[in-house]
Order: C-alpha cells, then sequence, then structure tokens
C-alpha cells in the first residue's frame, strides 16, 4: 500500500507539472509571438512564416515607429504622464487614508463614503463634464490634462487597498512613537509609512496599468502630436501601415513589455500586500 501510494503520488506530480507546463506555453506564447510579429514582413507574417522566428529580422520596423512616427515622443509623453500620476496617487491616497482611518474629526465617515462613491463611476462615464472643465480652464493639450483625471479617478481604489492594509498596523506603535515624542506627521512618515511598503506597490502597479493603457481620454483631450501618448500613437499606426503590419508590431511591444516587466520586479510585493489586506490578525 506504502509504495502504490507513493506510485500514485509521484504520478499526480507529474501530471500537476505537466499542466504547468502547458499553461506556462500557453501565456508564454501570445508574448513570443507579438515579438517576432514586430520583427517580420508582411509575406512572413500572412503565411510565409507565421509561428517561427523571423527569417530576416527587420528590427528597422523600430527605427520606423521610433523616428519617423515619432513614438520614441509618445513613449516619453506615456511615461511623463504616469509616473507623475502614480507619485500624485499615493501621496494623496497615504495621507487621506491614514486621515480617515487614525485621526478622529467630524465628517470622516461621511467623507470615506464620499470617495468610495468613486469606485462605483466608470472613468469614460465622466468624459463630457471632464472634458467642459479642462475646456473652461483652457487646460487641453497638455499634460495636466491627462494626469488630473487619472489621479482622480484612481484615488478611491489606491484608498480602498491602503485601508485595508493600514487596519492591520497595531495602533500600540503609534502611541509608543507619541509617547516618544512625534507628532502626527513624525508618526506618519517614521512608522506608518515604511510598513505600508507592499500596498504601495500594489497601487503603483494598478495606477501604472489605467493610466498607462487608457486611450479615451488621451484621444479626446488631446489634439496637439507633441502631448500624444503611446495608446493614441498605435492607434494612428492602424491607418497609416495599412500594408505594413512589423511596425505597428514593434509599437505593440513598446507598449506591453514595459508592464510585464515592472510587474515582474514588483509582484511578490503586490501579493503579499492582497494578502495582508484580506487577512485581520
Amino acid at each position: 500500500m506504502e509504495k502504490k501510494s507513493k506510485r500514485n503520488f509521484k504520478i499526480g506530480r507529474v501530471v500537476t507539472y505537466a499542466i504547468l507546463c502547458i499553461w506556462t506555453l500557453v501565456n508564454i506564447f501570445p508574448l513570443y509571438w507579438m515579438f517576432t510579429f514586430s520583427l517580420k514582413s508582411n509575406k512572413e507574417i500572412f503565411g510565409e512564416n507565421v509561428i517561427g522566428l523571423p527569417k530576416d529580422w527587420l528590427w528597422s520596423n523600430y527605427q520606423t515607429v521610433l523616428v519617423k512616427n515619432n513614438m520614441a515622443l509618445y513613449f516619453l509623453n506615456s511615461v511623463i504622464v504616469t509616473t507623475i500620476t502614480i507619485v500624485l496617487t499615493l501621496v494623496f491616497a497615504l495621507m487621506a487614508t491614514y486621515a480617515l482611518t487614525r485621526l478622529i474629526w467630524k465628517g470622516r465617515n461621511t467623507a470615506n463614503s464620499i470617495i468610495m462613491l468613486g469606485l462605483t463611476i466608470p472613468i469614460h462615464a465622466a468624459i463630457l463634464p471632464v472634458f467642459v472643465i479642462l475646456k473652461n480652464l483652457e487646460m487641453k493639450n497638455s499634460y495636466q490634462a491627462l494626469i488630473i483625471p487619472y489621479t482622480g479617478f484612481a484615488l478611491a481604489m489606491a484608498i480602498m487597498i491602503f485601508s485595508g492594509f493600514i487596519g492591520n498596523i497595531p495602533k500600540e506603535l503609534e502611541e509608543a512613537a507619541c509617547i516618544d515624542g512625534c507628532n502626527v506627521y513624525g508618526v506618519f512618515f517614521r512608522i506608518i509609512l515604511p510598513l505600508m511598503k507592499p500596498a504601495v506597490s500594489t497601487v503603483a502597479i494598478f495606477t501604472f496599468l489605467q493610466s498607462w493603457n487608457e486611450l479615451m481620454f488621451a484621444v479626446i483631450f488631446i489634439d496637439e502630436g507633441r502631448f500624444r501618448t503611446l495608446t493614441v500613437g498605435i492607434q494612428n499606426l492602424s491607418g497609416s501601415y495599412t500594408t505594413k503590419w512589423g511596425p505597428i508590431g514593434a509599437a505593440l511591444v513598446l507598449a506591453t513589455f514595459p508592464t510585464l516587466i515592472i510587474y515582474f520586479f514588483l509582484s511578490k510585493k503586490i501579493q503579499s500586500s492582497l494578502i495582508a489586506g484580506a487577512v485581520k490578525g
């Protein structure tokens, strides 16, 4: 019986590993195909060599989109907008969460309820009012035309994540810091903020995904080419290169791979933050 159970255990483990390997290949294949797609000619893409490695590695496709189509400028614009959005979201959300969860003041619950209503409003449902506000303030065709709406719509989710995480930090730590002479700002920066690093990583990646991949605001609020983001540039490529799909693939690689790289480095902190926010103790 013992030998039979060991044999069944080994068979089960082999089957499990086989399934996981297949699932890994299924998830990696689209990335492989996208990368090789970006280095092929139309003949290879549409029939001659759909799945295999490129016969001729056309790195000129990247040069085409980066230089001739200003994709380098659009990439830089996306980096600027996304970076500032992440920084503002983290700063405002961290301070707001601390005030809502730790400080006692009149109207705290009402303010928290109003902020949480932001989770029920789709970002694109506010296109018209936001457009009117930006137009009246003469803020169209600028970085802030995207940064301010992105930050505003990211705050509700960020505060919810931070609230779940900060609830697990013992209040005794803050009380001990107050006894040692720390004021509110000292407690926040010296005690709370260092313990919030996993939650900060989680909010950063969620905010990055929202602002990096957003298209509708970027199309409607930005008319001038010098402020266009990467998603808008990719959309315009489909009209400019209806017969040259290699450059479009190169642009997709530039838009997709940064997200994967950032998530690769922050994935462990994101998982620990979600676990900490879900488990009370």
